[in-house]
């Protein structure tokens, strides 16, 4: 069996994993059921409430999983993505509500732009939930060996992807007539909003 299998299985079975991502190392579950997510959240050692992201191997993907995106959030996607971007978007059918329990009315969406097995692991799975893979209040780890001991314990799988850019990406709500930027991070946000709004013309 490949790694990229083995990988694949774990998550699938509803296991933990650590892989690289294009900002920094993530911790990673699937998607579709609660209770994978729950273990992630506990391992972090985060608060519920906090939102997580759905990682999706593109926007197309992210569309058929949340269909509800198709449209003017479908556009800020696509104009944004794949990249170092977080995008919180309405979620009026309330998907995934286990990753938003604060504000079930938002989803938050990010499709990394990723190269070898983290790439094909995600694709095989369409959305996994991701998180940076640190402890709160803890660095963001740009190297494996950077991620807390206590998490690589927990995990079925961490993936080395060698040395990445260490900044999280940026976080940009899209839920109201105006974009604000929650978090300044690995994208430009003043780029990232002249590409908003010229999605709307």
């Amino acid at each position: 069996m490949s790694e990229v299998d083995r990988v694949v299985r774990a998550l699938r079975d509803g296991k933990l994993a650590v892989l690289p991502t294009d900002t920094v190392y993530g911790l990673v579950c699937g998607a579709f059921d609660e209770q994978p997510a729950t273990d992630l959240y506990r391992l972090k050692g985060r608060d519920s409430i906090q939102p997580t992201a759905v990682l999706g191997a593109g926007v197309d993907v992210l569309l058929e999983w949340i269909p509800e995106l198709r449209g003017r959030p479908a556009a800020i996607a696509q104009a944004l993505l794949p990249g170092p971007f977080t995008l919180v978007f309405p979620n009026p059918a309330a998907r995934f509500p286990w990753l938003c329990a604060g504000r079930p009315d938002t989803i938050g969406v990010r499709v990394p732009a990723l190269s070898g097995p983290a790439a094909a692991i995600v694709a095989r799975l369409g959305v996994v939930v991701a998180t940076s893979a640190n402890l709160p209040g803890g660095p963001d780890p740009r190297r494996l060996d950077e991620v807390p001991g206590e998490i690589v314990a927990g995990v079925a799988a961490a993936l080395d992807g060698g040395d990445l850019p260490g900044i999280p990406s940026t976080v940009i709500d899209v839920t109201g007539l105006h974009p604000v930027v929650l978090r300044e991070g690995a994208g430009d946000a003043g780029e990232a909003l002249g590409r908003i709004a010229a999605a709307h013309t």
